[in-house]
Parts: structure tokens; sequence; C-alpha cells
């Protein structure tokens, strides 16, 4: 006996005439996802008229995630991101990803990431401020808008007025409805001048002008700011690191194998969308799974008062709260805001059994593998206690794949779980939270990351246990 595991191939039931498994993917997908694993360890599914097939397995899917050689980003869903955030570390061919992993890393190094959190806890503490007792607030736009305002400022530092936030907010909302749309949309309609089609075309047209207005005033006052001090010595001409992103981005940019113009552009825009949608989803996510769960509500507010005695929280307290880390990370496994995402094979080969001609589009989901009974025991149940390990809060490699794995594993999930950790502790020091009338939690439709449709709050002023 070799020992060597025996897959099962199969393909999942219910794909439709041109457009495939659609249907349940724009309106049930985590169920139809979960569902899965029943099926086989990988499982043929339908994205309009493509054939792609979902690694049900960890270890198959551990396979196709670090060999990124072989298995590459593109696909349906990376075509039409392209449009939206072009060659960005996120997007880019294996080709282009290491050498602009290594530019880019810098900029998210664990000493930046300190200064960021002083921004985050600071947009966190101002919407805290905004609410009102008896109010009820749509969670997702509230989250968006704070996440936004985040990652601009951590990108351009105060260079960044509300104007420009909100108009980036407007174009990322419209590009990001129509992104996952025209997936299933044949490539004719796309060109037709439909209503949705110039809307779509308008937001990219909109994002990208936005986005290149911000890096050009950001570095002209570095130039003026440069010029300046070189006249005064010469010891006194050196660039000045504004402890942001884009000052690591810049300074990689000036460094042998730099950033061009575009890159930059690309690297910005993916920051941007990175450091805001999904963030907001999970942030989104994480304050309906409170209101859900009254004992692990107890528990999180327990903490934040015991940790925290009233004072906002900085960077220094996140391996102090571990009760609110294991609640982000519950959070990603059970509503994992990047739900689905595609690779394409570069080389003829077989997987599991099945011959994948070159070219082939597998789709990664991590619902597939985070719904699984056998890696997760209850897995409908919201249990943060499942993260209680040896690094509380820190999300397990293999089984997890809420930022992928692998050389392309999320560069920003540090950033991330940092932002969702500081955001939660202090929105929950001020507030508690319960569903009002009106809530959906159904996915929206035709949304390129899993978020509820309406997640209405009713907001109630709270006070740090006195016993604390």
């Amino acid at each position: 006996m070799s020992g060597r595991p025996v897959y099962v191939a199969a393909h999942a039931p219910g794909a439709l005439p041109l457009v495939g498994h659609a249907w349940p993917l724009l309106h049930r997908p985590l169920p139809f996802l979960s569902s899965l694993p029943q099926y086989g360890d990988l499982v043929e599914i339908r994205l309009g008229r493509v054939r792609a097939h979902v690694p049900c397995h960890p270890q198959l899917l551990r396979r196709v995630l670090s060999d990124d050689r072989t298995f590459d980003k593109g696909g349906p869903l990376f075509a039409r991101l392209r449009d939206l955030v072009g060659n960005g570390l996120g997007s880019c061919p294996y080709g282009d990803h290491r050498r602009q992993r290594r530019l880019v890393q810098p900029a998210f190094q664990r000493a930046r990431i300190e200064d960021y959190a002083g921004v985050m806890v600071d947009e966190a503490l101002r919407l805290a401020a905004e609410w009102r007792p008896g109010e009820t607030v749509d969670a997702f736009p509230a989250m968006f808008g704070l996440a936004l305002r985040t990652v601009t400022r951590t990108l351009f530092s105060s260079c960044v007025g509300e104007d420009e936030v909100a108009r980036l907010q407007r174009f990322f909302e419209t590009a990001l409805a129509g992104l996952f749309r025209r997936i299933f949309v044949p490539a004719a309609l796309q060109r037709l001048p439909l209503p949705a089609n110039r809307r779509y075309a308008h937001a990219l047209a909109g994002l990208h002008g936005c986005v290149d207005q911000l890096i050009t005033g950001y570095l002209s006052a570095g130039e003026r700011q440069y010029t300046t001090a070189a006249h005064q010595g010469p010891c006194q001409g050196e660039r000045e690191d504004r402890g942001d992103l884009l000052s690591a981005l810049v300074a990689a940019r000036e460094e042998g194998s730099a950033l061009s113009d575009g890159e930059l552009h690309d690297q910005v825009i993916t920051m941007l969308l990175g450091g805001a949608e999904t963030v907001a989803a999970a942030l989104t996510w994480a304050l309906y799974a409170l209101t859900c769960n009254p004992r692990v509500a107890r528990g999180l507010h327990d903490e934040i008062d015991q940790v925290l005695a009233g004072r906002p929280p900085a960077y220094r307290d996140l391996p102090h709260l571990p009760r609110t880390s294991q609640m982000i990370c519950e959070t990603l496994r059970l509503y994992p805001p990047a739900w689905l995402f595609t690779r394409v094979t570069t080389r003829p080969l077989n997987l599991a059994g099945r011959y994948l001609p070159l070219g082939t589009t597998l789709v990664i989901s991590p619902p597939a593998l985070h719904h699984d009974p056998a890696l997760y025991p209850r897995p409908a149940d919201f249990l943060p206690d499942r993260f209680a390990g040896e690094r509380p809060g820190v999300p397990p490699r293999g089984e997890f794949t809420g930022f992928g794995a692998g050389a392309r594993r999320c560069l920003g999930d540090t950033y991330a779980l940092a932002q969702t950790t500081l955001t939660l502790a202090t929105l929950t020091q001020r507030w508690r939270v319960e569903c009002a009338p009106g809530t959906d939690i159904r996915p929206q439709p035709l949304s390129a990351v899993h978020r509820p449709r309406h997640l209405l709050l009713h907001l109630a002023p709270r006070t740090p246990s006195p016993h604390h």
C-alpha cells in the first residue's frame, strides 16, 4: 500500500444551458459551494459556458494554492477584476508576481502596521462618536465608508479629503456591482450601449481618474518637499517617508527594479479595494454575529472592558484581545467575504484522476472547506472558541483559506486582522447592537464580495461593566 489518498472527481448537478450554475452562485452562493464536498474531492461546475473545477479536499486545495506557476491567476473572475485593478499584486500573473510582491512587501512591515493602527482606531472612534442612541444604521455602507477612509489615510496620509473619499466610494460601489455580473454575460452584450454597461464604464473611468489625481497630487507634494530640502544643504535632499503605504511604494519605485507609473497606479487601486470592501464585509458579518450570539457578545464585552478599562484600544492591545481576534477568525470562516476566486492551468496535468488541459479554470472556494463538518465540527454554528489554540485568534494554515495560501497568500492579511479587531473593539466598547426591522441577511446578488443585502442595526449605548 502506497498510502497515497484516492480522490473522487465528480460533477455538480443542476447546471442549466448557457448559464450553468449561475442561479445558485448568485442567489445562495455559500450553501451551494458548501454542498460540493458531498459529491467529491474535485467537483466540476459551470460558470456560464466555462467549465470549472472546485478543489474540495484540503490536500488538493493546498496543491493548487502552493503551485502558482502551474495554477496561475486567471479565469473569468480575474478577466473582469483586471478591468478594475489592472495588473496589481492581487491580479497579476506568475511572471510579475515575485517582483511586485518584493517591492510592495515593505509597505506591510510590522512597524508600519503599528503606525497604521492609530489611523484605524481614530476612524472607528469617529464613527462611534457620530452614532446616536436609538438610531438605526445600515451596517455595510457604514463599514464600507469607515474602511475606505482608513485605507485612504494609511495610503496617502492626510492628503485625501471627504469629497474624494465619497467619490471613490460611489465609483467602487457601481463598478463592483457590475463586475461579478459580467462573468455570466456574453462579451458581445458587454459591448452594447446598455444602461448597465454605461454605468460600469463611467464608474471605471471615474475610479481610475480619481486615483491618478490622488497619486499625482501626492507625488507633486513630495517633489516640492524634496526640492526645498535639497536647497538647504547636501544632506537635506532625502525624500520624506510620511509613514504611509504610498511612501513605501514610492521608495520601491526609486530603488533599482522600480514600479512603473502604471504599476504604482495598479497597486494603489488594489490596496483601496482590498482594504475597503472585504474589510467592510467582515465587520458587517461580525456585528451580525454579535446580534445572534448573546453569550459571545457578553464574552467580547467583558474582555474589552477588562483589557481596555474605558480607554481606546491600541496596537499593543492586540495580543491581549484573544476573544475579539477569535471572533474575527470565526466570522471569516463562517461568512468569508472573498467567497470565490479563480485560477487557470498553465500546462496540461492530471488532478484527482481527471485530465485538465491547458487553460482549465479552477474555482477556489473557502466555503467548500470552511463549512465541511469533517474539518470544522458543527460548521453552521458560530463558535469563536474553535480558534483558541497555541496562537489564539490566528487562523490555522491548511484548512483555513480566508486569505488564500502559498506564495499568493494575501499580503495585507495582518493589516486586515489588525483593522477588523481594533475596529470591532472600538465600536462594541461604546455600543450594543441588535437587528432592526427590515434586516435582510440574504447575500447581495451579483456581488464580488459576500455581504448581506441590508443589516439594519439598532444602537444602544453601553458602559463598561462595574466589576472591571
